[in-house]
């Protein structure tokens, strides 16, 4: 069980919402008033699986999440990283089933929203799915972001990129200053993410040391050199919409 309430976990959505759109106080009030079941889940479990079809979407309250796709031989591709208040499977509201899964990278604090209540709010209050809406093109934005990284950087670029995408996202909900975050991801699944290996990851993190842009030791991550790195990933946070 968690110590969370839904009025909390709620509380979270709303805050998440208002910084994509503008809620108006029965808008609020309904987002606050949805069904939620919070659970708690340990580091690694899955939360939905590929070809499920799920009847709720998650809220990530606290901790991390990530989806994956599993192909031959064992081979996972990490599509993303989730942080809290993102709700990483929100189109399964309309795509029935699963085309990847979704696990807990950390242990982790999930609310659990049906779809027939998500459904039922958009429908009474359509300015409310329009932001819904806004925040599934936020997520595509960033896959376009993923897809032009693994295109066109090498694995120093991709690695930089990825850095400042967490950092920024980490800091607008008040979990990084200063550039320093926590990074709870092992070299492994860094690597999942980015299509390199474990030791070409190793390598990557070890030339960042040695070039005074990051210091990175177990689950922390201080950025030294910010503008350096952000011009190695020639990155621009706007995809993002953190307003």
């Amino acid at each position: 069980m968690s110590s969370v309430s839904s009025k909390a976990a709620l509380g979270l959505l709303v805050r998440r919402l208002e910084r994509i759109g503008r809620l108006s106080d029965e808008e609020r009030r309904a987002v606050e008033d949805l069904p939620a079941k919070i659970q708690t889940l340990r580091p690694r479990q899955d939360i939905v699986l590929d070809k499920e079809k799920p009847e709720h979407s998650c809220l990530i309250v606290e901790g991390w999440a990530y989806r994956y796709k599993l192909l031959g031989q064992g081979r996972r591709q990490i599509l993303s990283f989730h942080v809290p208040g993102d709700v990483p499977d929100l189109h399964s509201l309309h795509i029935e089933t699963m085309d990847h899964s979704l696990g807990a990278l950390t242990k982790a604090t999930i609310a659990f929203i049906s779809h027939e209540a998500l459904l039922d709010v958009t429908r009474r209050f359509p300015g409310l799915g329009g932001i819904l809406w806004r925040e599934t093109l936020i997520d595509a934005a960033i896959f376009r972001q993923w897809i032009a990284g693994m295109g066109q950087r090498d694995g120093f670029g991709r690695m930089a990129h990825l850095l400042c995408e967490l950092y920024c996202k980490l800091e607008a909900i008040g979990l990084a200053a200063e550039h320093r975050c926590t990074l709870p991801m092992t070299q492994g699944e860094l690597g999942d993410a980015l299509g390199l290996s474990s030791v070409h990851t190793n390598r990557v993190l070890q030339e960042m040391r040695a070039q005074g842009l990051i210091e990175h030791r177990t689950r922390a991550l201080n950025i030294t050199d910010w503008d350096g790195l952000v011009q190695i990933a020639e990155f621009d946070p706007s995809y993002l919409q953190l307003g």
